[in-house]
């Protein structure tokens, strides 16, 4: 390894430990909590007419957009952690994509609310109340086939021999600093176009635009490691489902939820198989396999 790889691992391992401590973790829920306080009582005070009107321009009259802007916060939290995830293994960096799909799902559900009165009247908006259902079930299809896809990995053997492991985690490491990087300046170009009153990105979509990229990019880097068909082919396979998560968010909620339960099913799918038989070496016998972080 040399020194200039050195020293971008040795910052991504600086952020990572920043942004994944305790104290962090703790900050961050008390800005979220009031985030959404202040956001819905910015709400309620448009809505009684009592904010200035160069202020209540920018403030919406539909109480459940807070739930919504948390919720997308939160979701970018969890981007965030899925940079920082990318480096540990791949079945994880897979698993944390889609968690974030899930998520998403769940958001699009609440999303969904805004579009009803207020107070709530559900007579004539069935179109809503389909898709909410549609989002929430697809939520919990992913949440579920998820449950599945970690428990196959608590015992999945070790397809990497330690010594390349590092050398691989290391190349993934500057990947992932990229990606952060990436991920910073599509902030910042979101706040610019803010103030400037111009349509924002969508940073989940472009976010995983990006990721398609990634992963093939790891893919070519492990082949550097381990050229054997079945590393190949398994690691594509994961970029695929990345692909079909991708597809998955740009449309509609049926075809979104389809495209989604579909890559969980083919990510499920494809390790079961490289596990079953493709491994380089078998587990450790007896010794327990739960809560056990494989480094695929």
């Amino acid at each position: 390894m040399n020194a200039l790889t050195f020293q971008c691992v040795r910052l991504f391992d600086r952020a990572q430990a920043a942004v994944e401590s305790e104290k962090t973790r703790r900050r961050v829920g008390k800005g979220l909590i009031f985030f959404f306080l202040a956001s819905l009582s910015l709400i309620e005070l448009n809505t009684l007419g009592l904010l200035p009107e160069a202020i209540g321009a920018h403030v919406s009259l539909n109480r459940f957009h807070s739930v919504t802007q948390t919720f997308t916060l939160v979701l970018m939290l969890e981007v965030v952690d899925l940079v920082f995830a990318l480096p540990r293994s791949t079945s994880r960096a897979v698993a944390k994509q889609f968690e974030l799909l899930a998520l998403i799902l769940l958001r699009n559900a609440f999303k969904e609310l805004t579009y009803l009165p207020v107070p709530i009247e559900v007579m004539g908006h069935t179109d809503v109340l389909i898709r909410i259902g549609v989002n929430g079930t697809g939520a919990l299809a992913v949440f579920v086939l998820l449950g599945v896809y970690k428990y196959a990995q608590r015992c999945a053997p070790r397809h990497w021999a330690p010594d390349i492991l590092a050398k691989f985690i290391a190349a993934k490491k500057l990947v992932a600093l990229l990606l952060l990087a990436a991920l910073i300046f599509m902030g910042l170009l979101n706040i610019f176009f803010l103030l400037r009153h111009e349509p924002l990105l969508d940073i989940f979509h472009d976010f995983y635009t990006l990721l398609i990229f990634t992963d093939l990019l790891i893919v070519l880097i492990a082949q550097r490691y381990m050229p054997e068909f079945h590393a190949i082919f398994r690691n594509s396979g994961f970029a695929l489902s990345t692909l079909f998560i991708r597809l998955a968010l740009t449309a509609d909620a049926f075809l979104s939820v389809i495209l989604g339960v579909g890559a969980m099913l083919f990510a499920l799918g494809l390790t079961f198989a490289s596990n079953r038989f493709y491994a380089i070496t078998a587990s450790t016998q007896g010794a327990s396999c739960l809560g056990r972080d494989s480094q695929k």
